[in-house]
């Protein structure tokens, strides 16, 4: 069997060995098929040496791609992406819009309306209905010129039933049409950029017109002794000061947002007497809010003076309240 192998080992080798000795015929006859496919002009030009003696060609660097133009950005997706940045979802953003406005007082009294109407429209058509079966029971047409008594009752007493029914809806409908809704409460105005000098006296106004308008409605109720801390008129006088008080501060605020835009588009030289103005105009705002913030701590020494009946804080609210309205009046002037 190991002679059997080696036999079979010996003839391939002789094989190959034959194979071998043919490779230059072999590589003869691919030149000559290769020469089929050359051009003419190019074979008298080109010496007929083997392939593996020619020369490299150059090789041609890859055509670059001509580059799209970006494509401008819809203004769906550039409004949606604002909105991820700011933290808000387009989303959940919309479904709050719509729960509000849901909510809102006119939109429930416009549904209740609507229901109202619907419901004294059935009632009538229930109502005619109902008289017309009783007229034709009661006078014979439904057998022949027999009239049905009961039939007659029963239509009788569903139109009365039916007919209340309507009347009451109509009633409550005519209430609904003439149902007055508050004036919704106005919108706080909106603060200046966070990069304005005015940015940070604005939300402390913003904070002592609600701790103003607690410690005021405080005193507008009577005690537990069953008197007034301050009279009503006194209470009404701190509160028509403080808004125009706050009305002036506003536009004084408005102001200083106008200059600091003239700054921004100003040449370099112009910039420093804007600045100058914008400085002497926070202080002014500051002044006001210290003249508001004494209107404040005047009314809450007031409120805790309230239960002791004590008189030097009460004629403070008073003394407070001329003080700021001769400083309003003084914002007013200069805005």
């Amino acid at each position: 069997m190991g002679q059997g192998r080696r036999k079979d080992f010996g003839e391939f080798t002789a094989k190959l060995e034959k194979h071998i000795e043919k490779l230059p015929d072999y590589a003869q006859r691919a030149q000559e098929k290769l020469q089929r496919y050359i051009p003419p002009s190019e074979q008298g030009s080109r010496p007929s040496a083997p392939a593996a003696a020619r020369p490299p060609q150059p090789v041609q660097p890859p055509r670059s791609r001509p580059q799209m133009p970006p494509m401008p950005a819809m203004p769906k997706i550039s409004q949606q992406l604002t909105s991820l940045a700011a933290g808000q979802i387009p989303v959940v953003a919309d479904a709050k819009a719509k729960w509000a406005r849901w909510n809102e007082p006119a939109a429930k009294l416009e549904r209740r309306k609507r229901r109202t109407s619907r419901a004294m429209t059935f009632w009538l058509l229930l109502t005619i209905l109902c008289g017309l079966f009783a007229v034709v029971a009661g006078t014979g047409l439904l057998k022949n010129g027999q009239a049905d008594v009961l039939q007659a009752i029963a239509g009788s007493a569903f139109t009365i039933v039916f007919g209340t029914f309507g009347v009451r809806s109509g009633l409550r409908l005519r209430a609904l049409n003439r149902t007055v809704l508050p004036a919704a409460p106005a919108a706080p105005p909106p603060l200046p950029p966070a990069r304005s000098v005015a940015r940070e006296p604005m939300e402390r106004l913003v904070e002592s017109e609600a701790s103003l308008a607690e410690l005021l409605r405080q005193l507008s109720q009577p005690t537990s002794l069953g008197t007034m801390p301050v009279s009503e008129i006194a209470v009404a006088d701190a509160r028509a000061t403080a808004t125009e008080a706050a009305q002036a501060l506003r536009g004084l605020a408005s102001r200083i947002q106008a200059i600091e835009r003239g700054r921004d588009a100003a040449p370099e030289r112009e910039r420093g007497a804007l600045d100058a103005a914008i400085k002497q105009l926070r202080e002014q705002l500051d002044d006001g809010l210290d003249g508001y913030g004494g209107l404040v701590a005047a009314a809450g020494h007031t409120v805790a003076a309230s239960s002791d009946g004590m008189t030097s804080s009460k004629e403070s609210l008073s003394d407070a309240t001329d003080k700021l309205a001769g400083l309003a009046m003084a914002l007013r002037e200069l805005s």
